[in-house]
């Protein structure tokens, strides 16, 4: 049969064995707990770009009626000039200033959408001048798409528009003389 010791050697202890091999639960954790948090970051960070739509260069230009549009033409200083007029007809008494405000190109914008012929084919014609900055383009876009305009184009200005529109600068700088 089994024989049972009852007085063991006295001052030897019998040791535990453990693992040699560390815990990696906290590790798996706390990587799943990072995955998670960069999966929520990326989702809830949205990236701030403009959407800007392109013609193919397949397609031909359309004529757009003056009535039925409005031009902005970006100047120096975040001025912004507008005009309804044929470029036939232009001159620099034909632009009128605004801004950027609430006040400014919003409400033009919106005041010639309800006035115009065609509003489902009213365009916006954004003309930046050499003497603008990309903020003041950016703005302007931002402001189509606040308005919701779907139809609006960067173009660059005519001969007889940048004419017209050096004449207005010149003038302006003459007044501020």
């Amino acid at each position: 049969m089994a024989e049972i010791i009852t007085n063991p050697e006295k001052g030897k202890r019998l040791l535990k064995r453990t693992s040699a091999k560390p815990d990696m639960t906290p590790m798996v954790d706390l990587g799943f707990l990072l995955i998670t948090f960069f999966m929520f970051t990326t989702t809830f960070s949205t990236p701030n770009m403009i959407k800007l739509f392109m013609p193919d260069a397949k397609e031909g230009t359309s004529i757009i009626k003056a009535e039925n549009s409005i031009t902005f033409i970006l100047g120096k200083n975040d001025k912004v000039f507008w005009h309804q007029k044929d470029l036939d007809e232009l001159t620099s008494a034909d632009f009128t200033e605004t801004n950027y405000s609430l006040d400014g190109i919003r409400k033009q914008i919106l005041e010639k959408y309800r006035k115009a012929k065609n509003p489902e084919n009213f365009t916006v014609i954004i003309k930046p001048s050499d003497d603008s900055n990309f903020k003041n383009t950016v703005d302007i876009i931002d402001e189509m798409e606040i308005t919701n305009m779907k139809h609006y184009a960067l173009v660059d200005l005519y001969p007889k528009e940048l004419a017209a529109y050096s004449q207005l600068s010149e003038a302006q700088i003459m007044k501020n003389k």
